[in-house]
């Protein structure tokens, strides 16, 4: 026999509390309905981070030392960590009073306050506490329907009582109070921290990238401002380091035309001669056969030759010409002594 266990549904408090907080999470996460301001600071943290990371820490780890993207990485985890920790948690919201209880704080003032006249301003809800031998109102809020802590506040928007109210930070995405301040400000100043430091060795990358286009743009520069200094005199570098037109002799360059104008002229936009290399011309065949020369014989023929070693290769050499009907018979071996005798 089976028998069917029926769970009944829970409630959980965080789905009744008043006010205009979101949970998420089961009641664990916890913040303000406005949260379009903190999704764009996420966006801007890791948008920066990222490009960061990306370009500037690939060079300045190779070319200065691997520390600078690992402590980078610290501060931004570190920063993630404290922003989540301030968006996702309860500030120190003030829990808004029961009905019963709300009926007996009202029946306590007005016990203490006494009738009020009609048409008479009733007097503020007050009640003084000493904190420090000094006297400290605490006010009534008339949303909570409680005497508020001191230096608690109500928040206009999330609408709830936050015990140590610091303010409400639209970029955290929630009230900033007693439980989450110290998270707060870890994260102001891990990010502060990690500004400054992605804004400095940004300066140092942007140097050190104009420092090499510097010295690039300088010899590119001055290389071309030299070469147009000698299309002007219509002169070649060879000519001015040997100082063939500007030495002690002052001889006067022949080949320029004493205007600027036409040395331009002639050396950039005069006529191009024709090679003379005739790189794609056909090498003529040999005046004895039609027969081209082969490689052995084009590379013997370039080679220098000393008549001894000419002579000694015609020597070993057979000439082409001849055929085998045209070389003598070799001649038959001589019988051996013994058997010449045998014959006899």
């Amino acid at each position: 026999m089976s028998v069917m266990v029926v769970r009944k549904k829970v409630t959980r408090k965080w789905e009744k509390l008043p006010g205009r907080n979101t949970f998420c999470c089961d009641g664990r996460v916890m913040m303000a309905r406005q949260k379009g301001i903190f999704y764009l600071t996420l966006f801007l943290i890791l948008g920066t981070c990222t490009l960061f990371f990306a370009f500037e820490c690939r060079y300045l780890a190779v070319q200065l030392s691997p520390a600078i993207p690992v402590f980078a990485a610290m501060l931004f985890l570190f920063s993630m960590a404290t922003l989540l920790r301030t968006s996702f948690s309860d500030p120190g919201v003030i829990p808004r009073a029961l009905p019963d209880e709300a009926a007996f704080i009202e029946m306590e003032i007005e016990a203490t306050n006494g009738a009020v006249p009609q048409g008479q301003r009733p007097p503020p809800r007050i009640k003084n506490f000493q904190i420090n031998n000094q006297i400290v109102k605490l006010k009534y809020c008339y949303t909570c329907k409680i005497f508020r802590p001191p230096r608690a506040s109500h928040c206009s928007i999330c609408d709830n009582c936050v015990e140590r109210f610091d303010h409400h930070c639209p970029w955290v995405g929630n009230c900033v109070g007693k439980r989450n301040y110290r998270y707060f400000y870890l994260f102001i100043l891990s990010l502060s921290l990690l500004t400054i430091y992605v804004f400095a060795f940004n300066i140092v990358y942007v140097a050190l990238k104009v420092l090499i286009c510097f010295f690039t743009l300088w010899s590119v520069v001055g290389l071309t401002g030299f070469h147009t200094f000698l299309v002007a005199l219509n002169q070649t570098t060879n000519e001015d380091i040997k100082g063939s037109w500007t030495g002690k002799n002052r001889v006067q360059n022949p080949y320029s035309h004493g205007n600027i104008v036409k040395n331009c002229c002639e050396v950039l936009c005069g006529p191009l001669p024709p090679s003379v290399l005739d790189r794609r011309g056909i090498l003529p065949l040999e005046e004895s056969g039609s027969r081209p020369p082969s490689t052995q014989e084009t590379s013997s023929s370039l080679l220098p030759q000393s008549p001894a070693l000419t002579e000694h290769l015609s020597s070993n050499e057979m000439p082409e010409d001849s055929t085998p009907e045209e070389m003598p018979p070799p001649e038959p071996p001589e019988p051996p002594q013994e058997v010449a005798e045998a014959d006899k």
